[in-house]
Protein backbone atom coordinates (compact mmCIF):
# COMPACT_ATOMS: atom_id res chain seq x y z
CA UNK A 1 0.00 0.00 0.00
CA UNK A 2 1.52 3.27 -1.12
CA UNK A 3 1.43 6.44 0.92
CA UNK A 4 -0.09 8.16 -2.09
CA UNK A 5 -3.48 7.17 -3.43
CA UNK A 6 -3.68 6.06 -7.04
CA UNK A 7 -6.58 6.90 -9.31
CA UNK A 8 -8.30 3.59 -8.68
CA UNK A 9 -8.25 4.05 -4.91
CA UNK A 10 -9.60 7.58 -5.16
CA UNK A 11 -12.54 6.31 -7.17
CA UNK A 12 -13.72 4.41 -4.10
CA UNK A 13 -14.23 7.76 -2.35
CA UNK A 14 -15.90 9.43 -5.33
CA UNK A 15 -19.16 7.50 -4.90
CA UNK A 16 -19.56 9.14 -1.48
CA UNK A 17 -18.72 12.61 -2.73
CA UNK A 18 -22.22 13.70 -3.69
CA UNK A 19 -23.76 12.59 -0.40
CA UNK A 20 -21.03 14.24 1.66
CA UNK A 21 -21.36 17.45 -0.34
CA UNK A 22 -25.10 17.54 0.41
CA UNK A 23 -24.49 16.90 4.10
CA UNK A 24 -21.83 19.61 4.19
CA UNK A 25 -24.14 22.06 2.44
CA UNK A 26 -26.94 21.41 4.92
CA UNK A 27 -24.49 21.93 7.75
CA UNK A 28 -23.22 25.20 6.36
CA UNK A 29 -26.64 26.52 5.59
CA UNK A 30 -27.64 25.97 9.15
CA UNK A 31 -24.86 28.45 9.82
CA UNK A 32 -8.62 16.57 23.17
CA UNK A 33 -5.51 16.03 21.63
CA UNK A 34 -2.77 17.74 23.33
CA UNK A 35 -0.09 17.18 20.69
CA UNK A 36 3.09 17.79 22.62
CA UNK A 37 4.83 20.36 20.50
CA UNK A 38 7.81 20.35 22.81
CA UNK A 39 11.27 20.69 21.22
CA UNK A 40 11.12 17.27 19.56
CA UNK A 41 12.66 16.08 16.32
CA UNK A 42 9.40 16.97 14.57
CA UNK A 43 9.62 20.55 15.80
CA UNK A 44 13.30 20.87 14.95
CA UNK A 45 12.76 19.49 11.46
CA UNK A 46 9.82 21.82 10.84
CA UNK A 47 11.67 24.89 12.13
CA UNK A 48 14.74 24.22 10.01
CA UNK A 49 12.56 23.64 6.95
CA UNK A 50 10.81 26.96 7.56
CA UNK A 51 14.07 28.84 7.85
CA UNK A 52 15.58 27.32 4.71
CA UNK A 53 12.44 27.72 2.61
CA UNK A 54 11.96 31.36 3.61
CA UNK A 55 15.62 32.10 2.94
CA UNK A 56 15.36 30.63 -0.56
CA UNK A 57 12.00 32.22 -1.31
CA UNK A 58 11.81 34.99 -3.88
CA UNK A 59 8.84 36.62 -2.10
CA UNK A 60 9.90 40.09 -1.03
CA UNK A 61 8.50 41.92 1.97
CA UNK A 62 5.84 44.36 0.85
CA UNK A 63 5.35 42.68 -2.52
CA UNK A 64 1.87 41.51 -3.53
CA UNK A 65 1.42 38.01 -2.15
CA UNK A 66 -2.08 37.07 -3.23
CA UNK A 67 -2.29 34.98 -6.38
CA UNK A 68 -4.72 36.02 -9.13
CA UNK A 69 -8.12 34.68 -8.13
CA UNK A 70 -8.76 33.48 -11.68
CA UNK A 71 -5.90 30.97 -11.47
CA UNK A 72 -7.06 27.59 -10.21
CA UNK A 73 -5.42 24.29 -9.34
CA UNK A 74 -6.18 21.34 -7.08
CA UNK A 75 -4.12 22.55 -4.15
CA UNK A 76 -4.78 23.87 -0.66
CA UNK A 77 -3.18 24.40 2.72
CA UNK A 78 -5.00 23.06 5.78
CA UNK A 79 -4.15 24.75 9.08
CA UNK A 80 -4.28 22.96 12.45
CA UNK A 81 -4.96 24.69 15.77
CA UNK A 82 -5.83 23.41 19.26
CA UNK A 83 -6.18 26.18 21.86
CA UNK A 84 -6.76 29.90 21.26
CA UNK A 85 -5.92 31.23 24.71
CA UNK A 86 -3.26 32.74 26.94
CA UNK A 87 -4.15 30.34 29.78
CA UNK A 88 -3.39 27.00 28.12
CA UNK A 89 -0.14 25.11 27.35
CA UNK A 90 2.02 27.25 25.07
CA UNK A 91 3.09 24.25 23.00
CA UNK A 92 -0.43 23.79 21.61
CA UNK A 93 -1.77 27.32 21.96
CA UNK A 94 -1.95 30.54 20.03
CA UNK A 95 -2.95 33.78 21.71
CA UNK A 96 -6.15 35.50 20.57
CA UNK A 97 -4.08 38.41 19.25
CA UNK A 98 -1.82 36.13 17.22
CA UNK A 99 -4.80 34.15 15.94
CA UNK A 100 -6.44 37.40 14.87
CA UNK A 101 -3.29 38.40 12.95
CA UNK A 102 -3.30 35.00 11.19
CA UNK A 103 -6.94 35.35 10.18
CA UNK A 104 -6.60 38.96 9.04
CA UNK A 105 -3.63 38.03 6.87
CA UNK A 106 -5.57 35.12 5.40
CA UNK A 107 -8.60 37.34 4.75
CA UNK A 108 -6.45 39.71 2.73
CA UNK A 109 -4.41 37.12 0.85
CA UNK A 110 -6.26 33.79 0.63
CA UNK A 111 -9.58 32.12 -0.01
CA UNK A 112 -10.96 30.15 2.95
CA UNK A 113 -13.09 27.16 1.96
CA UNK A 114 -14.98 24.52 3.94
CA UNK A 115 -12.83 21.45 4.52
CA UNK A 116 -15.51 19.41 2.74
CA UNK A 117 -15.02 21.45 -0.46
CA UNK A 118 -11.29 20.77 -0.44
CA UNK A 119 -11.68 17.03 0.18
CA UNK A 120 -14.30 16.74 -2.55
CA UNK A 121 -12.06 18.62 -5.00
CA UNK A 122 -9.20 16.18 -4.31
CA UNK A 123 -11.50 13.17 -4.72
CA UNK A 124 -12.98 14.46 -7.95
CA UNK A 125 -9.88 16.14 -9.39
CA UNK A 126 -11.64 19.49 -9.52
CA UNK A 127 -9.74 22.81 -9.38
CA UNK A 128 -9.65 25.06 -6.34
CA UNK A 129 -8.70 28.73 -6.05
CA UNK A 130 -4.92 28.73 -6.13
CA UNK A 131 -4.83 30.43 -2.72
CA UNK A 132 -7.24 27.98 -1.03
CA UNK A 133 -7.02 27.41 2.73
CA UNK A 134 -9.02 25.36 5.25
CA UNK A 135 -8.99 26.00 9.00
CA UNK A 136 -9.23 23.12 11.48
CA UNK A 137 -9.06 22.58 15.24
CA UNK A 138 -8.38 19.33 17.05
CA UNK A 139 -10.26 18.75 20.31
CA UNK A 140 -13.41 20.55 21.34
CA UNK A 141 -11.98 23.15 23.68
CA UNK A 142 -14.31 25.85 24.97
CA UNK A 143 -11.75 28.55 24.14
CA UNK A 144 -12.41 27.86 20.45
CA UNK A 145 -15.91 29.23 20.96
CA UNK A 146 -14.80 31.97 23.34
CA UNK A 147 -11.78 33.32 21.47
CA UNK A 148 -11.68 31.97 17.90
CA UNK A 149 -15.31 31.72 16.85
CA UNK A 150 -16.09 35.47 17.07
CA UNK A 151 -13.13 36.26 14.79
CA UNK A 152 -13.97 33.53 12.31
CA UNK A 153 -17.65 34.46 12.29
CA UNK A 154 -16.83 38.12 11.70
CA UNK A 155 -14.69 37.17 8.68
CA UNK A 156 -17.30 34.66 7.48
CA UNK A 157 -14.72 31.84 7.54
CA UNK A 158 -15.80 28.23 7.52
CA UNK A 159 -13.88 25.97 9.89
CA UNK A 160 -13.89 22.41 11.20
CA UNK A 161 -13.50 21.10 14.75
CA UNK A 162 -12.49 17.46 15.28
CA UNK A 163 -14.05 16.40 18.58
CA UNK A 164 -13.93 13.51 21.07
CA UNK A 165 -17.65 12.93 21.77
CA UNK A 166 -17.13 11.25 25.16
CA UNK A 167 -15.29 14.37 26.37
CA UNK A 168 -17.88 16.91 25.21
CA UNK A 169 -19.61 18.44 28.24
CA UNK A 170 -17.60 16.17 30.54
CA UNK A 171 -13.87 16.84 30.44
CA UNK A 172 -12.44 20.13 31.78
CA UNK A 173 -12.26 23.03 29.32
CA UNK A 174 -14.45 21.22 26.78
CA UNK A 175 -17.42 22.54 24.87
CA UNK A 176 -20.88 21.32 25.83
CA UNK A 177 -23.22 19.67 23.33
CA UNK A 178 -25.46 22.73 23.56
CA UNK A 179 -22.53 24.92 22.50
CA UNK A 180 -21.52 22.50 19.75
CA UNK A 181 -25.05 22.57 18.33
CA UNK A 182 -25.16 26.36 18.46
CA UNK A 183 -21.83 26.56 16.64
CA UNK A 184 -23.07 24.06 14.05
CA UNK A 185 -26.12 26.25 13.45
CA UNK A 186 -23.72 29.08 12.66
CA UNK A 187 -21.82 27.07 10.05
CA UNK A 188 -19.14 25.22 12.00
CA UNK A 189 -18.34 21.69 10.79
CA UNK A 190 -17.74 18.96 13.36
CA UNK A 191 -15.95 15.67 12.71
CA UNK A 192 -14.40 12.63 14.39
CA UNK A 193 -11.31 12.60 16.62
CA UNK A 194 -12.17 9.22 18.27
CA UNK A 195 -14.35 8.87 21.35
CA UNK A 196 -11.72 9.71 23.94
CA UNK A 197 -8.47 10.73 22.28
CA UNK A 198 -6.65 7.43 22.61
CA UNK A 199 -3.20 6.61 21.21
CA UNK A 200 -4.48 4.48 18.35
CA UNK A 201 -1.23 2.49 17.93
CA UNK A 202 -0.84 1.53 21.60
CA UNK A 203 -0.47 -2.25 22.11
CA UNK A 204 -0.50 -2.91 18.37
CA UNK A 205 1.80 -5.93 18.69
CA UNK A 206 0.50 -7.38 21.96
CA UNK A 207 -3.26 -7.15 21.48
CA UNK A 208 -4.49 -9.51 18.77
CA UNK A 209 -7.74 -7.54 18.60
CA UNK A 210 -5.95 -4.20 18.38
CA UNK A 211 -7.33 -3.09 15.01
CA UNK A 212 -10.91 -4.12 15.77
CA UNK A 213 -10.73 -2.41 19.16
CA UNK A 214 -9.53 0.95 17.89
CA UNK A 215 -11.84 0.94 14.90
CA UNK A 216 -14.82 0.22 17.14
CA UNK A 217 -13.82 3.39 18.97
CA UNK A 218 -13.85 5.34 15.69
CA UNK A 219 -17.24 3.95 14.67
CA UNK A 220 -18.76 4.63 18.09
CA UNK A 221 -17.55 8.24 17.93
CA UNK A 222 -18.99 8.65 14.42
CA UNK A 223 -22.36 7.29 15.55
CA UNK A 224 -22.45 9.61 18.55
CA UNK A 225 -21.67 12.66 16.39
CA UNK A 226 -24.39 11.60 13.97
CA UNK A 227 -26.84 11.07 16.82
CA UNK A 228 -26.16 14.48 18.37
CA UNK A 229 -25.67 16.57 15.22
CA UNK A 230 -27.28 14.63 12.38
CA UNK A 231 -24.06 14.60 10.36
CA UNK A 232 -21.64 11.79 9.53
CA UNK A 233 -18.85 13.00 7.25
CA UNK A 234 -16.58 10.04 8.05
CA UNK A 235 -13.60 12.34 8.51
CA UNK A 236 -11.14 11.14 11.16
CA UNK A 237 -8.29 13.24 12.56
CA UNK A 238 -5.86 10.75 14.12
CA UNK A 239 -5.14 11.71 17.76
CA UNK A 240 -1.51 12.82 18.01
CA UNK A 241 -1.37 12.29 14.23
CA UNK A 242 -0.49 8.62 14.82
CA UNK A 243 -1.50 5.95 12.30
CA UNK A 244 -0.13 2.99 10.38
CA UNK A 245 -0.97 1.30 7.09
CA UNK A 246 -3.27 -1.28 8.67
CA UNK A 247 -5.35 1.44 10.33
CA UNK A 248 -5.39 3.52 7.15
CA UNK A 249 -6.57 0.48 5.17
CA UNK A 250 -9.38 -0.06 7.69
CA UNK A 251 -10.47 3.53 7.21
CA UNK A 252 -10.41 3.14 3.45
CA UNK A 253 -12.43 -0.06 3.63
CA UNK A 254 -15.12 1.78 5.56
CA UNK A 255 -15.21 4.97 3.50
CA UNK A 256 -13.33 7.34 5.83
CA UNK A 257 -10.94 10.17 5.03
CA UNK A 258 -7.99 10.50 7.43
CA UNK A 259 -6.14 13.61 8.61
CA UNK A 260 -2.66 13.64 10.15
CA UNK A 261 -0.55 16.18 12.02
CA UNK A 262 2.44 16.13 9.68
CA UNK A 263 2.93 19.20 7.52
CA UNK A 264 2.38 19.90 3.85
CA UNK A 265 -0.18 21.15 1.36
CA UNK A 266 -2.83 18.85 -0.14
CA UNK A 267 -3.48 18.17 -3.79
CA UNK A 268 -4.43 15.59 -6.42
CA UNK A 269 -1.75 13.09 -5.40
CA UNK A 270 -2.34 13.43 -1.65
CA UNK A 271 -3.14 10.38 0.43
CA UNK A 272 -6.79 10.66 1.42
CA UNK A 273 -6.09 8.37 4.35
CA UNK A 274 -3.51 10.73 5.88
CA UNK A 275 -3.98 14.27 4.61
CA UNK A 276 -1.33 16.62 6.02
CA UNK A 277 -2.09 19.79 7.95
CA UNK A 278 0.19 22.64 8.94
CA UNK A 279 0.35 23.18 12.72
CA UNK A 280 -0.12 26.91 13.32
CA UNK A 281 0.21 27.22 17.11
CA UNK A 282 3.03 27.02 19.64
CA UNK A 283 6.40 27.11 17.87
CA UNK A 284 4.65 27.34 14.50
CA UNK A 285 2.63 30.48 15.19
CA UNK A 286 5.09 32.91 13.59
CA UNK A 287 3.22 34.68 10.80
CA UNK A 288 6.32 35.13 8.64
CA UNK A 289 6.89 31.38 8.37
CA UNK A 290 3.16 30.68 8.18
CA UNK A 291 2.93 32.80 5.02
CA UNK A 292 5.32 30.45 3.24
CA UNK A 293 3.28 27.42 4.32
CA UNK A 294 0.01 29.00 3.23
CA UNK A 295 1.52 29.44 -0.23
CA UNK A 296 3.00 25.94 -0.36
CA UNK A 297 2.18 23.31 -2.97
CA UNK A 298 1.49 19.61 -2.50
CA UNK A 299 4.53 17.60 -3.56
CA UNK A 300 3.34 15.47 -6.52
CA UNK A 301 4.53 12.20 -5.02
CA UNK A 302 4.17 9.15 -7.25
CA UNK A 303 5.81 6.55 -4.99
CA UNK A 304 7.81 6.14 -1.81
CA UNK A 305 9.94 3.19 -0.75
CA UNK A 306 9.02 3.91 2.90
CA UNK A 307 5.22 3.82 3.02
CA UNK A 308 4.76 2.60 6.61
CA UNK A 309 4.95 5.50 9.10
CA UNK A 310 4.99 3.20 12.13
CA UNK A 311 8.52 1.92 12.61
CA UNK A 312 9.69 -0.91 14.87
CA UNK A 313 13.29 0.18 15.36
CA UNK A 314 14.98 3.49 16.08
CA UNK A 315 17.35 2.85 13.18
CA UNK A 316 16.41 3.29 9.54
CA UNK A 317 19.27 1.71 7.65
CA UNK A 318 17.67 1.58 4.20
CA UNK A 319 17.80 4.42 1.72
CA UNK A 320 14.44 6.16 1.32
CA UNK A 321 13.56 7.09 -2.25
CA UNK A 322 10.73 9.37 -3.31
CA UNK A 323 9.52 9.36 -6.91
CA UNK A 324 8.09 12.74 -7.87
CA UNK A 325 6.26 14.03 -10.92
CA UNK A 326 8.93 16.62 -11.61
CA UNK A 327 7.22 18.62 -14.36
CA UNK A 328 7.04 21.77 -12.22
CA UNK A 329 9.32 20.73 -9.33
CA UNK A 330 12.94 21.95 -9.27
CA UNK A 331 14.28 18.73 -7.78
CA UNK A 332 17.86 19.90 -8.20
CA UNK A 333 17.04 22.43 -5.45
CA UNK A 334 15.33 19.99 -3.07
CA UNK A 335 16.11 20.24 0.65
CA UNK A 336 15.20 17.58 3.21
CA UNK A 337 15.48 18.06 6.96
CA UNK A 338 15.39 15.69 9.89
CA UNK A 339 15.89 16.63 13.54
CA UNK A 340 16.85 20.17 12.58
CA UNK A 341 19.60 19.06 10.22
CA UNK A 342 19.83 19.16 6.46
CA UNK A 343 19.81 15.58 5.21
CA UNK A 344 22.05 14.83 2.25
CA UNK A 345 19.94 14.01 -0.80
CA UNK A 346 20.72 12.36 -4.13
CA UNK A 347 18.62 13.33 -7.16
CA UNK A 348 18.41 11.05 -10.16
CA UNK A 349 15.82 12.24 -12.65
CA UNK A 350 12.46 12.07 -10.90
CA UNK A 351 13.83 10.27 -7.83
CA UNK A 352 15.07 11.85 -4.59
CA UNK A 353 16.94 9.58 -2.17
CA UNK A 354 18.22 10.11 1.36
CA UNK A 355 19.25 8.18 4.46
CA UNK A 356 18.20 8.98 8.04
CA UNK A 357 21.44 8.51 9.96
CA UNK A 358 20.26 9.74 13.37
CA UNK A 359 18.39 7.38 15.73
CA UNK A 360 14.63 7.94 15.80
CA UNK A 361 13.17 9.06 19.15
CA UNK A 362 10.32 7.28 20.86
CA UNK A 363 7.12 9.01 19.85
CA UNK A 364 6.77 11.20 16.77
CA UNK A 365 9.31 12.59 14.33
CA UNK A 366 9.36 13.43 10.64
CA UNK A 367 11.36 14.36 7.58
CA UNK A 368 10.31 17.49 5.67
CA UNK A 369 11.32 17.98 2.04
CA UNK A 370 10.75 21.14 -0.01
CA UNK A 371 11.60 22.18 -3.56
CA UNK A 372 10.75 25.37 -5.46
CA UNK A 373 8.21 25.52 -8.27
CA UNK A 374 9.64 26.15 -11.73
CA UNK A 375 6.74 28.36 -12.82
CA UNK A 376 5.30 29.91 -9.63
CA UNK A 377 7.89 32.21 -8.15
CA UNK A 378 8.14 32.10 -4.36
CA UNK A 379 6.08 28.93 -3.99
CA UNK A 380 7.50 25.64 -2.73
CA UNK A 381 6.40 22.05 -3.01
CA UNK A 382 6.31 20.49 0.45
CA UNK A 383 6.29 16.86 1.59
CA UNK A 384 6.42 15.49 5.12
CA UNK A 385 7.10 11.85 6.07
CA UNK A 386 6.12 11.00 9.67
CA UNK A 387 7.66 8.27 11.83
CA UNK A 388 5.97 6.74 14.89
CA UNK A 389 8.02 4.63 17.32
CA UNK A 390 6.60 2.99 20.46
CA UNK A 391 8.52 2.54 23.70
CA UNK A 392 9.64 -0.88 24.96
CA UNK A 393 6.15 -1.48 26.35
CA UNK A 394 4.51 -0.87 22.98
CA UNK A 395 3.02 2.46 23.98
CA UNK A 396 3.34 6.07 22.82
CA UNK A 397 4.00 9.21 24.87
CA UNK A 398 1.71 12.23 24.82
Amino acid sequence: MLITLNRERKSSFAALGGLRACIALLTLLSFHCVFAYSPTDSTASETKTEQSTIKDSSIKEGAPEKAPSTTQMTNAAILLYHHVSTQTPSSTSVTPDTFTSHMEYIANNHTVLPLTDIVNAIVEGEPLPRDAVAITFDDGYANILENAHPILKKLNFSYTVFINPDDIGVAPQQLTWEEVKRMQSEGVIFANHTLDHLHMLNDEFTDENWLERVFENVEAAEKKIDSELGVSLKYLAYPFGEYNLALAAKLEENGYVGFGQHSGAVGETSNLLALPRFPAAGPYANLKTLKTKLNSLAMPLVHTTHAEPRVRSNTLSDTITLTVDEEDVSLNQVNCFYSGNNTKTHVDGEKVSFVIESPLPVGRSRVNCTAPSKTMAGRFYWYSMPFFLANDNGRYPD
